[in-house]
């Protein structure tokens, strides 16, 4: 890392002593330190994460090569263990939005695409004991909502490893974009839902959800189309079946499976 790296500057750039203070405040933190401040232990958490720094003591010797602030190991980690992760967190929406062109557009502009999914970070049950998963391994799982226009993430919600993608995918939904999401996302309620609520999804279908009274829909497609159906249907059983009808389109295998999703009044997903 040096005086250049990008996440450093947006950090030093976009965020004015302000808004510092008015995060810190949120949180409740008090800043006591005269050296070690909350903009400096975040530059060498940067610095740490970038450059792979083994420790913190190493982090303190090499931190001024590399254009930080000199302070001793001792002071950060006293320092690094009273700083609330979510100060980090905020700092880090604060930055998102500022920069994310798509986050302040219009709801008249056209949509475009939201990714959401998840990535597990493991480490050895001895670093994380609350986050034991399984045998020796501790883990976290990043759900991250991700905008294709602007190739920046949204928004970010951290979870141990043992928590389902489903339910937490909620707290991702953005009415300004279309959702594009993995089957583990999928339930019967959920896409009632978003029909109910105007958001736009395209989800992957679950192998086992049964199609009901299907419905072929007019369309042109060549004779070398990966397409193989396009219809309209009701999802799920009997005893748990979806009140409206969603369009599913299926593909060649190799190719995406299944869709459903919804625009203007017609349902849309899709299964992969």
């Amino acid at each position: 890392m040096n005086k250049n790296n990008t996440i450093l500057t947006l950090i030093q750039n976009f965020l004015s002593e302000e808004e510092w203070q008015s995060i810190l405040s949120e949180f409740g933190y008090v800043e006591t330190a005269r050296k070690c401040t909350v903009p400096i232990l975040i530059s060498y958490l940067i610095g740490a994460a970038t450059n792979e720094w083994k420790s913190l003591r190493h982090a303190a010797d090499v931190g001024p090569s590399n254009g930080l602030v000199s302070v001793n190991h001792s002071s950060l980690s006293k320092h690094l263990k009273a700083l609330d992760y979510g100060i980090i967190k905020r700092i880090f929406e604060v930055i998102v939005r500022k920069l994310n062109r798509a986050a302040r557009r219009q709801l008249k502009m056209p949509k475009t695409l939201l990714a959401v999914d998840s990535t597990t970070i493991t480490v050895g049950k001895t670093r994380l004991h609350r986050a034991v998963y399984h045998g020796e391994r501790s883990g976290i799982k990043l759900h991250v909502s991700f905008t294709n226009e602007t190739s920046m993430p949204l928004k970010v919600v951290e979870t141990t490893v043992l928590k389902h993608d489903g339910p937490i995918g909620e707290f991702l939904e953005d009415k300004r974009f279309i959702l594009v999401c993995d089957r583990a996302y999928f339930s019967i309620d959920k896409v009632d839902r978003y029909l109910k609520e105007h958001q736009h999804f395209v989800l992957r279908l679950k192998d086992n959800v049964q199609l009901n009274r299907k419905k072929s829909l007019q369309g042109s497609r060549t004779n070398d189309s990966n397409v193989t159906a396009d219809f309209t249907c009701t999802l799920g059983t009997s005893q748990k079946q979806t009140k409206k009808r969603h369009r599913v389109v299926q593909f060649k295998a190799g190719y995406l499976r299944m869709v459903i999703f919804r625009k203007n009044n017609i349902i849309i997903g899709i299964v992969f």
